[in-house]
């Protein structure tokens, strides 16, 4: 993760916390497909506030560990998911000893990720079998307002990702195999501000580009007709991805 956008985050773990969107418990459930039956052990790395290890948690038989690199992050998924051991870490340096867990899974992250070496690491904590199972939860910009305000914050990696040849792994894995699932989620103007305060681009931009982001994204809602506690859906397409270790 050598991006300095990759270890941002911290500053605005609060509105990260608030603003950023669960993950659909069925697409979670299809990552973990083909697991062993019986109780596994699941690595969600770049486990940020705890918006997919909750998920994890609720899985049957499976036992959780965070990983991320930054303390700040960690500090808020302690608070949101209490219980579950932390450690800081990358997906290119992990925290765990070689063949110790069943599952590694990654929200939001794997397009900070250098692909070979972080495959390569994450290949040697899987034991034999293990699955490798990558999720995003990305605003569906087929609606005219939301590639508006994709342009006013400005498009992510993970958007650019996505919308591109999608995620690369590499050895010991498979072929990647993906799913997606449609869903809406009511946000208030407020939540939506704090959802842009999220993001890597406003994070690490300047204190005029961040104004100007601020201005345009009211006048986005003025025109929509969104004001104080008034809600509007937003679409979201969750896309996952998922691959055996050989």
């Amino acid at each position: 993760m050598s991006d300095a956008r990759a270890t941002s985050f911290g500053a605005q773990a609060r509105s990260y916390e608030l603003a950023r969107p669960e993950y659909p418990f069925e697409a979670v459930a299809w990552m973990l497909e083909g697991l062993p039956s019986g109780s596994h052990r699941v690595a969600d790395v770049g486990a940020g506030t705890g918006k997919l290890t909750r998920v994890l948690t609720k899985a049957p038989d499976a036992e959780v560990v965070a990983i991320d690199p930054d303390a700040q992050m960690l500090s808020a998924l302690r608070q949101s998911v209490p219980g579950v051991p932390t450690f800081i870490g990358t997906a290119e340096s992990l925290p765990l000893p070689d063949a110790s867990v069943d599952a590694v899974v990654l929200a939001q992250a794997w397009h900070w990720v250098e692909p070979i070496a972080g495959s390569a690491e994450v290949g040697r904590v899987l034991r034999p079998g293990g699955v490798l199972g990558l999720i995003w939860n990305i605003r569906d910009e087929r609606t005219s307002w939301v590639r508006r305000l994709t342009t006013i914050m400005h498009g992510s990696a993970a958007e650019q990702m996505i919308s591109g040849d999608g995620p690369m792994v590499g050895a010991p894995f498979g072929a990647l195999v993906s799913q997606e699932w449609e869903w809406t989620r009511p946000m208030t103007r407020a939540q939506v501000h704090d959802l842009a305060s999220s993001r890597s681009y406003v994070i690490t931009a300047s204190d005029d580009e961040r104004s100007r982001i601020r201005h345009e994204m009211d006048q986005l809602f003025d025109d929509l007709g969104l004001h104080g506690d008034d809600v509007i859906d937003v679409p979201y397409v969750t896309r996952a991805y998922r691959a055996v270790r050989q």
